[in-house]
């Protein structure tokens, strides 16, 4: 009996074991907070290594890879359909591994559609935030939209990255549509031209062009800078410290922008995948990511143990009517993104 009881045991451990994986997780900073991978690991068995990364870099370690070294990844939705297309580096998401009624279903439904390809959907919803503008409202209250950023009153004290946000961006702000031309590369081309010789006669007006969150807060904290691009959630933690430091919407509409969950195309732990989404997007989870990154997110009711002040900012930053004015990115068809480099090599290296 004592044998049989023993043996029973070790078959029970090893099938925790086998179902026990570890799942490596290409993320944004914030998305995975030291506190809820412990959470995840200590109810499934999976342990969790984050590996913190940025569209560009995720989709560059994956290709270079063939979809191998991770087992979730987390980029935009616009960089889905358009990756699938060129390199092949996901698989489709398996829907019924998925609880979606965890999911706000009308984001549940935009990502689906817009991280489809060839009748297959790849990626569902997580983080969702805006880019706009980062203002110091007593030095420079006069910056509303984008192409302020190139007015003689911030001369010098001005800063953005030289990404594709900026030019899509200066694009709205100048009264163009860069999302109806991307069906089609000339016309398309022609907005980026446009937008170049802007940035260019721009550069003056630029301090420096920021890479990461922090060096872009730094020079705001420093008033090195007083107007910026930048996500709302900067902003929103410049605020704590300085009361006139704020995100503001710009007049042609903040950029839309949804972090995705996707499964690369050679991963190896496809349920601890699954299981993350499922863990992660539990409203009382859903909260806890919110507090830490800052954004909110495509948990339903998610919003509901997010602290109070973040949630005051969000309103004065979006009124109704800047809410219904945000340009979400749509998926960028394949081949966009070279035109893009080319025209953000041109600009940077303008004298």
């Amino acid at each position: 009996m004592t044998l049989m009881l023993t043996s029973a045991t070790a078959m029970m451990l090893s099938s925790v074991a086998v179902q026990a994986d570890t799942l490596r997780l290409l993320t944004w900073g914030g998305y995975a907070p030291d506190e809820v991978v412990a959470m995840f690991e200590a109810e499934t068995g999976h342990t969790v290594e984050v590996t913190k990364s940025n569209n560009e870099e995720m989709i560059a370690k994956l290709r270079a890879t063939n979809g191998g070294g991770f087992d979730l990844a987390q980029p935009s939705q616009d960089r889905v359909a358009g990756a699938q297309a060129e390199f092949g580096i996901y698989k489709p998401i398996d829907l019924s591994k998925i609880d979606t009624s965890l999911f706000i279903p009308s984001m549940m439904q935009a990502t689906q559609i817009n991280t489809s390809f060839e009748g297959e959907v790849y990626g569902v919803p997580h983080v969702w935030g805006t880019s706009g503008l980062v203002v110091n409202t007593a030095e420079a209250g006069g910056v509303q939209d984008y192409l302020d950023l190139c007015g003689p009153d911030v001369a010098g004290k001005v800063s953005y990255r030289l990404k594709r946000p900026t030019l899509i961006g200066f694009a709205f702000s100048m009264g163009l549509d860069p999302f109806a031309a991307y069906g089609d590369a000339d016309a398309y081309k022609e907005v980026l031209d446009q937008v170049e010789a802007k940035l260019v006669a721009c550069k003056s007006n630029v301090k420096t062009y920021w890479d990461g969150g922090d060096e872009i807060k730094n020079l705001l904290r420093s008033g090195e800078v007083t107007a910026s691009m930048a996500w709302d959630t900067g902003g929103w933690q410049l605020n704590d410290d300085n009361a006139d430091i704020t995100f503001v919407a710009p007049k042609s509409g903040a950029l839309g922008w949804i972090d995705t969950f996707v499964i690369p195309s050679r991963g190896r732990a496809d349920d601890a995948a699954y299981d993350w989404i499922n863990f992660v997007m539990r409203p009382d989870i859903a909260a806890m990511i919110t507090n830490t990154a800052g954004n909110f997110t495509a948990s339903q009711g998610g919003d509901a143990g997010v602290d109070d002040a973040l949630k005051l900012k969000y309103q004065a930053s979006f009124p109704a009517e800047a809410i219904d004015n945000i340009k979400w990115y749509p998926a960028v068809p394949a081949g966009l993104e070279a035109l893009e480099g080319a025209a953000l090599d041109r600009i940077n290296a303008a004298k």
